[in-house]
């Protein structure tokens, strides 16, 4: 199979070739050529470990080999459904919206903070006939570590400003089943109440 780009992103490319996904971070010509090789290496290395450390804790895809001098990471490919595309006319939208909420709480509860959680960042894998279809977070390319009650409630927030975004028909009803399965966080009810004065601050800002 030959190597195909399947994803330009404003960061790197993905490149898909024999079941195998490359993400490959690309030079920045309006950065210093030093601090460019400096941030491509940086965050490659972070995401890749970040990954790694999700493995056992979360669906995300297994890394296969991390290259930093080429600012490459090699992982497996999630052969499913780009949620963001059918979300909506699923039948069982509210079971995988808890799934969400519970992958989160683990998540966070990891001390990781996913940066970037749009339902474009999550692949929906059909699972043998009778199993339950299995949820993937993708994309870590913004992740980093932190305890923060701050950054996990903007985590969320980012998160619901997504789904008014792309699924705004029925987001309250969607984001209200990820709250649901979030109730699984250790830190749920002081992420949820800093959650709150987030909204109202971006409201705030909004009026201005």
């Amino acid at each position: 199979m030959k190597p195909k780009i399947i994803q330009q992103g404003a960061e790197a490319h993905i490149i898909l070739e024999n079941s195998i996904i490359k993400k490959r971070r690309m030079k920045k010509s309006y950065r210093l050529p030093q601090l460019d090789e400096k941030i491509r290496k940086s965050r490659t290395r972070t995401e890749a470990r970040i990954i790694e450390k999700l493995q056992n804790i979360i669906n995300v895809p297994k890394i296969i080999k991390t290259d930093e001098s080429n600012r490459e990471i090699e992982m497996e490919f999630i052969d499913g459904k780009r949620l963001s595309d059918h979300l909506d006319n699923l039948e069982n939208k509210d079971a995988i919206c808890e799934q969400i909420g519970e992958q989160i709480a683990k998540l966070h509860d990891s001390g990781v903070i996913h940066g970037d959680l749009t339902t474009s960042n999550m692949i929906l894998k059909k699972g043998s006939k009778g199993e339950r279809s299995f949820l993937y977070f993708i994309d870590f390319g913004l992740a980093f570590m932190s305890e923060s009650i701050e950054d996990k409630a903007v985590d969320l927030h980012l998160l619901r400003q997504a789904l008014e975004a792309k699924h705004f028909t029925q987001w309250q009803t969607l984001f209200n089943s990820i709250k649901e399965g979030y109730k699984k966080s250790k830190n749920y009810n002081e992420v949820i109440k800093r959650f709150e004065k987030v909204g109202r601050r971006g409201r705030y800002k909004s009026q201005i």
